[in-house]
């Protein structure tokens, strides 16, 4: 029987590369827990794997082509299927992030990436990068502006951003950068496409202190926790961890402000960055 042909890097490699999986367990007769059994890795992993919801590394994939006897396939399309626009401590999350159905995200100090408008995103990266060429400035802005294409499907995913209120006080860019980007997220908001809450200062102590926070649910995968920091990034998919993180979620959301309410001070906050503008 001819082996899988090797992968398009210019099609969807890591989809291609999780039904290539999923084709060689089920016809060396292994169900996902037997194989993870054999990697020493759990069963749900291989589900993320053969999803595209988790990159494969290439000892898994050098491991995977010897029990399943793939000639090598998997570990000569790791390098195709793990390519990415994103930093390395976020390129996994992002691309998770893309075939999610639900996204749940606290965000303490920034406006989430996908929710960001164009003026924003440049004045978060010439911050993180003062020294940067124009052109890297601008490949990193346009990465980001492409996360937010996940919003162009008027029903999926549900995207529920719990924003602390620094997010919509400190000032990226000045007021008319701030009033945009704040009347961007509530004509999100206004028109039914995202959720979102305000978590304000007088909330006081919450359950993620620590950071922000990404939750991820998919329909053929289980569920991952993302939770980032200054140029690094954990994903968990450990039932327990994530199940912990969900909690912490709940427990924001619960402190926060109503999506009506939030809406309503949002839509102030951007007013009066306008007025700002307008009136220096």
């Amino acid at each position: 029987m001819p082996g899988p042909k090797d992968l398009d890097p210019s099609s969807s490699p890591r989809a291609l590369l999780g039904a290539e999986l999923r084709h060689a367990r089920e016809n060396a007769g292994l169900s996902q827990d037997a194989l993870g059994e054999k990697l020493f890795v759990s069963g749900s992993f291989i589900g993320q794997l053969e999803a595209g919801t988790r990159r494969m590394q290439p000892e898994i994939a050098a491991r995977i082509d010897a029990i399943l006897g793939t000639n090598g396939f998997f570990q000569r399309n790791c390098e195709a299927a793990n390519r990415s626009r994103y930093p390395d401590h976020f390129a996994e999350a992002a691309e998770a992030e893309a075939v999610a159905t639900a996204i749940k995200e606290y965000a303490p100090l920034l406006i989430p990436g996908v929710l960001q408008t164009e003026a924003y995103a440049r004045e978060v990266f010439r911050a993180y990068r003062p020294t940067a060429t124009e052109d890297v400035i601008d490949g990193l802005v346009e990465a980001r502006l492409a996360r937010a294409r996940i919003l162009a499907d008027p029903t999926k995913p549900l995207l529920w951003a719990v924003l602390d209120e620094a997010v919509l006080r400190r000032r990226v860019g000045g007021p008319a950068v701030m009033a945009e980007a704040l009347q961007h997220i509530a004509r999100l908001g206004r028109a039914h496409r995202i959720i979102v809450q305000v978590l304000p200062f007088e909330a006081g102590a919450h359950s993620s202190m620590g950071g922000a926070l990404k939750l991820m649910a998919f329909d053929d995968a289980p569920p991952l926790a993302y939770l980032e920091g200054p140029g690094a990034g954990q994903l968990h998919d450990d039932p327990a961890t994530v199940k912990h993180y969900e909690l912490s979620y709940d427990l924001l959301g619960a402190g926060a402000l109503s999506p009506r309410e939030s809406l309503a001070l949002i839509t102030s906050v951007a007013e009066d960055y306008a007025h700002e503008d307008r009136h220096p």
